[in-house]
């Protein structure tokens, strides 16, 4: 097991002071991920060294970044344990994943009168892009709510499932809250009414690791950035033979096999999803970060996240005046809260003085704020390099601001 200190020691953002001259203590890790100095590596190495473009020339440079391109799908397939590499798109992150299926996938398929099932706890990207084609088709939206506690509702989940659901799109842990849902249980009651599902591993897959075989999901999408990689890099799964079946999910040089000015053709998928030149350094940037996740491991991220989880539901929890919001009975190590007469806003910029990053506001997730009554949070969210010493420096700084406001 690798010491968290060594792991620290990899990323170097955290060797330099604040503006304010204070140790950086990053507490956003649910919005992106800082890079350990491997995928930084692998980066720079791609633009002085091996620069060149994918699948299109025979010189050496574009030969060995379009090998390294492709092992990089070879290293997600792995990751999630899909059966074929061919089963990966690379995109540009899960909201360009969750727009490209709406528009790919569902459009085509969807009628008047049908429907499609999210959560009322998803970030809005895994709402607006289902609204938009469901509002365009006649069809609707409906909503498994959510417990006074933050869990999800599964009895009222199964009573939504019929012959008109087109598709449930659903997220594996709430940015908000935290809550990890049962994907298991929401795929099996779907797959027994042959309901597709959508799964948004955005959060997830920093945290747990995910295996779409066993889960049977049929789309799965997530962020690089969120994964200690690249921004503006992401990937979705889709079974083979849907991805198959699909249109292009975007035009543009590379995915034919002929073109006309009345008809045109298509190379296989994945290929013909992925139209015009990709993000060539944000995907060797994403093998990297996959190299750094296996070469820790989901054990050892899982079990120190979750020692911290609980370590500042104890610390942070135990304070006056604050308050966590939700009674999550699963949760990943994300944690909302509020303090008593102080906005969440005013808490954020506060604590940005002495270092301490964390997020406020509704997290791109105000349907499930508007359930839970509250119209802002403060947000704190883990990652393999936080330490109890990051807590407690959160904790004396909340001393300090409640004792300044009192």
């Amino acid at each position: 097991m690798t010491s968290i200190g060594t792991i620290k020691a990899q990323f170097p953002i955290f060797k330099q002071a604040t503006p304010h001259g204070h140790r950086l203590v990053y507490l956003d890790n649910a919005a992106t991920c800082h890079k350990p100095q491997a995928v930084i590596d692998s980066i720079t190495n791609f633009y002085a060294n091996d620069y060149g473009t994918v699948g299109r020339a025979s010189y050496w440079p574009a030969y060995n970044t379009t090998k390294q391109f492709d092992q990089v799908r070879h290293k997600v397939k792995q990751l999630i344990n899909a059966q074929h590499a061919d089963e990966i798109v690379f995109t540009f992150g899960t909201t360009d994943g969750i727009n490209k299926l709406a528009n790919a996938y569902l459009r085509p398929r969807l009628e008047a009168g049908d429907e499609v099932i999210v959560s009322e706890m998803e970030h809005h990207a895994n709402i607006l892009a289902w609204q938009r084609v469901c509002n365009e088709k006649g069809a609707s939206i409906k909503v498994i709510p959510m417990k006074d506690t933050g869990n999800l509702d599964y009895e009222a989940y199964e009573a939504l499932l019929n012959d008109k659901v087109k598709l449930v799109a659903i997220t594996g842990i709430s940015n908000a809250l935290g809550v990890k849902n049962d994907l298991k249980a929401i795929v099996n009651r779907a797959k027994a009414k042959q309901i597709p599902v959508f799964v948004d591993a955005a959060q997830s897959l920093s945290h747990d690791p995910i295996d779409v075989t066993d889960l049977g999901c049929d789309f799965l999408a997530f962020s690089g950035h969120k994964l200690y990689g690249p921004t503006g890099v992401g990937a979705l799964y889709g079974k083979k033979g849907l991805l198959e079946a699909m249109p292009p999910m975007s035009l543009g040089g590379g995915i034919v096999k002929e073109v006309g000015f009345k008809e045109s053709s298509f190379q296989d998928s994945p290929t013909k999803h992925e139209g015009g030149t990709p993000n060539i350094a944000g995907v060797i940037g994403l093998g990297a970060s996959i190299d750094f996740i296996n070469e820790i491991g989901y054990d050892q991220i899982g079990k120190h996240t979750h020692m911290l989880t609980n370590y500042a539901l104890e610390k942070v929890g135990g304070l006056d005046g604050i308050q966590i919001v939700g009674n999550v009975v699963d949760r990943a190590p994300v944690l909302s809260f509020v303090m008593e007469g102080v906005h969440a806003h005013d808490l954020s910029t506060f604590l940005n003085e002495k270092g301490i990053c964390i997020r406020a506001g509704h997290h791109c997730a105000q349907p499930l704020m508007k359930r839970m009554k509250q119209p802002a949070t403060a947000r704190i969210s883990f990652a393999i390099y936080n330490t109890k010493e990051d807590v407690d420096t959160l904790v004396q700084a909340l001393i300090e601001i409640k004792e300044f406001v009192s």
